[in-house]
């Protein structure tokens, strides 16, 4: 076969493959399954990842292993409730501080989404650090993993191997992005999340965040959400896209 031919043909079979995986995963997938409100197979120890993505997950961390980084699992999955009470302890500590409510959900959607909204409803994305070396009392700080800081080597490992694992970064550096902060320490296993997020987008997300009532929801305007869902949740890795 001629090699041009055979590099087509293989292509065309990896892109049936991946469409089918998509078709597959999209289909299966309910509205409380991407918002958080369903109960998946979930697999791990200390950790909840599905199926595939904690496969992948234990083949990383075993290679990380042999260059001395034992990753550490600080958040994977959280179903809605969960998302919940991290949103309302924010809101109020927030509120109890003097910031009006709408200043109060600005804040808090600098890291942390709104429920029904979080990628760690998935079950594909973790936040992870290097649990070898030493660990600071905020361990999820962009310092730690910049210059001198404890997990600085284990994001240059990170960099250099978490994609060929299926893992990327989710809210990158780049200064053009906008919405949640830069946060080195949340990946996401891009084979599943991409097809969850094409189905999510599918979603009447402002119907949904207006039906929540949640606290402070009055304070969720519709040009705030529309705005929350083309840089909060859009506006992440292209390559995640």
């Amino acid at each position: 076969m001629i090699r041009r031919n055979f590099i087509k043909i293989n292509a065309l079979g990896m892109l049936g493959a991946s469409l089918s995986s998509f078709f597959i995963i999209s289909s299966d997938l309910s509205k409380d399954d991407l918002m958080g409100k369903s109960n998946p197979t979930l697999f791990g120890d200390g950790y909840k990842l599905r199926k595939e993505a904690h496969e992948a997950f234990l083949k990383m961390k075993t290679e990380a292993l042999k260059s001395g980084f034992k990753i550490k699992v600080v958040s994977s999955y959280r179903n809605y409730a969960h998302q919940n009470r991290i949103w309302e302890r924010k809101y109020k500590r927030f509120i109890a501080g003097g910031l009006s409510p709408s200043l109060a959900i600005n804040k808090i959607v600098e890291y942390s989404t709104i429920p029904g909204t979080s990628r760690h409803h998935w079950g594909t994305d973790i936040d992870i650090v290097d649990g070898a070396a030493p660990q600071p009392k905020g361990l999820l700080l962009e310092e730690n993993f910049e210059g001198d800081g404890p997990f600085c080597k284990f994001k240059e490992w990170l960099d250099k191997h978490a994609n060929s694992f299926g893992f990327y970064l989710v809210y990158t550096d780049n200064q053009n992005r906008k919405g949640f902060k830069y946060e080195p320490w949340h990946y996401s296993y891009a084979p599943l999340s991409i097809p969850m997020l094409k189905a999510y987008r599918e979603l009447d997300v402002s119907q949904e965040l207006q039906k929540a009532k949640l606290l402070g929801s009055e304070y969720l305007s519709q040009d705030f959400i529309n705005q929350y869902i083309k840089e909060n949740i859009l506006d992440i890795n292209p390559q995640l896209l």
